[in-house]
């Protein structure tokens, strides 16, 4: 009788413990994630940075940097942000805290695994997919228990409606099992070593459709799902159109998966099928300013709100950049564009306007909101850092992006430029040199990012130490969601 009355009153209660451990282990991460992108921002200022080292070279650190950035502190986080919000909405607690905490230690045990192998360079040399054919097994492993709990809660749910936040969480964490699974897909020759499955073109165009959408659903329906939840709650103003919600949903994700040949421009790609990736890139302007233009006008009313609270800051500033970030890709999926962009720094600026304003900002804002909360706190431990670390990270973001516009411009022209007889004007080495002060200043602003990562973890240390663990109860009946 006794079990029974501990398993219901266990019942009653949110399971917010694994919530709490991936908060936690969002913050670390960053910090990791953001600290190999200083040093090899470093390394490429000054190569020698790399002392001789091969486990620290560029070509090592590189990808370990990408996936500790995207998969580590951004996995955490949309791990963290879902498990919260399909909770609160669904009033009910996870489908299966057992499952629910294999996703957290078996994440880990990927990300540990990545920072061991990607510097010792066993690595399937797929952008956002090197990891090696035992690994794909355990994040494959792991997303199927992430999957079960995720619609296993909102099968369980206590209220009928299911809100948008879900459908973005929902849509992305079934699109990544695709795109993983089928792009992974590859013979092992041993342990460590393995050849794709595809070949020639195939494979590349097998690995942009995933590349492409694993931004267009990790790193966007993901953090979409955070942005629907965290905005109206933080604003505590409804969501400004939910019908407009529901159009960006079902346009987003339609269109996304169509656009990934737009990384694939003067190659061996069929020119049909390069087309067919800038048509639906510029289409997708549509969805994505909708949503932006729904996130920002959440705050009709409550515009004053800005002045005075720097996570609410965070949500907005990172869906101005959000909506620059998805101007820009469409912009420079245009093949004539491209011909000036491909391969230069300005796809780097666009990345990490991305990457740094949009993912970055919003999944600080949304820890920021959460991590109080997981520890019985009404707000972090101070407020003045929360807002110190707002503006070092802007300002960094616009150093970092700026210098990188103007450096991908400069080498695009430089490339293309000839004399009457037709020779090139520059020869490669002297754009590298003439591209030397923007990476310093790009540097720079990846050490104001790093700093405001820095101050992140101390703050949340701080509130951890402070705070105390309270249970936070069900709701009884509820008509609509929290």
């Amino acid at each position: 009788m006794a079990f029974n009355d501990k398993a219901t009153a266990q019942a009653a209660v949110y399971n917010d413990k694994v919530v709490r451990q991936f908060a936690i282990a969002t913050v670390i991460w960053g910090v990791v994630g953001m600290l190999v992108g200083v040093i090899i921002a470093a390394q490429l200022t000054w190569p020698a940075l790399n002392l001789g080292i091969e486990w620290l070279s560029y070509g090592r650190l590189r990808p370990l940097h990408t996936n500790a950035v995207i998969f580590a502190f951004g996995g955490c986080g949309l791990f963290a942000a879902s498990y919260y919000v399909v909770q609160r909405t669904c009033h009910t607690r996870l489908f299966s805290d057992t499952l629910a905490a294999f996703t957290f230690w078996g994440w880990q045990l990927v990300i540990v695994a990545a920072a061991i192998t990607l510097p010792l360079g066993i690595t399937q040399g797929k952008e956002y997919a090197e990891l090696e054919w035992p690994i794909d097994l355990l994040i494959a492993a792991v997303w199927v228990a992430y999957a079960v709990v995720f619609f296993g809660t909102v099968g369980m749910r206590k209220v009928r409606h299911i809100y948008v936040a879900n459908w973005f969480f929902g849509a992305f964490i079934l699109a990544v099992a695709v795109l993983h699974i089928v792009n992974s897909a590859a013979v092992p020759v041993d342990l460590f070593k393995s050849y794709s499955a595809y070949a020639g073109v195939q494979d590349a165009m097998v690995q942009w459709w995933y590349g492409h959408n694993a931004v267009g659903f990790f790193l966007t329906a993901g953090f979409l799902g955070m942005m629907y939840y965290f905005i109206p709650k933080q604003a505590e103003r409804p969501v400004y159109s939910y019908r407009l919600s529901i159009v960006h949903f079902w346009a987003l994700i339609f269109t996304y998966m169509w656009a990934g040949p737009h990384h694939l421009h003067y190659t061996a790609l069929p020119d049909w099928a390069q087309s067919v990736g800038m048509v639906f890139s510029l289409i997708l302007l549509a969805p994505s300013w909708g949503g932006m233009i729904n996130g920002i006008m959440t705050l009709s009313g409550a515009w004053h709100k800005l002045r005075d609270d720097p996570i609410l800051r965070f949500l907005i500033v990172s869906l101005s950049f959000y909506g620059m970030s998805t101007f820009e890709g469409p912009m420079m999926s245009i093949k004539t564009v491209n011909a000036l962009s491909h391969y230069t720094d300005w796809t780097i600026g666009h990345v990490h306007s991305g990457a740094l304003g949009w993912v970055g900002l919003v999944t600080m804002g949304s820890m920021y909101y959460l991590i109080p909360r997981l520890y019985g706190q009404k707000k972090m431990y101070s407020v003045p850092a929360i807002e110190l670390h707002f503006w070092i990270a802007t300002v960094g973001i616009v150093l970092y992006i700026a210098a990188m516009w103007i450096a991908g411009v400069m080498q695009g022209l430089m490339w293309r430029s000839v004399n009457p007889d037709g020779s090139l004007t520059y020869t490669f080495v002297e754009s590298v040199k003439a591209t030397f002060p923007f990476y310093v200043i790009r540097l720079a602003g990846g050490v104001l990012y790093l700093a405001g990562m820095g101050v992140m973890l101390w703050n949340t240390i701080m509130t951890a130490r402070q705070g105390r663990i309270e249970p936070v109860r069900i709701p009884a009946a509820q008509t609509a969601h929290a």
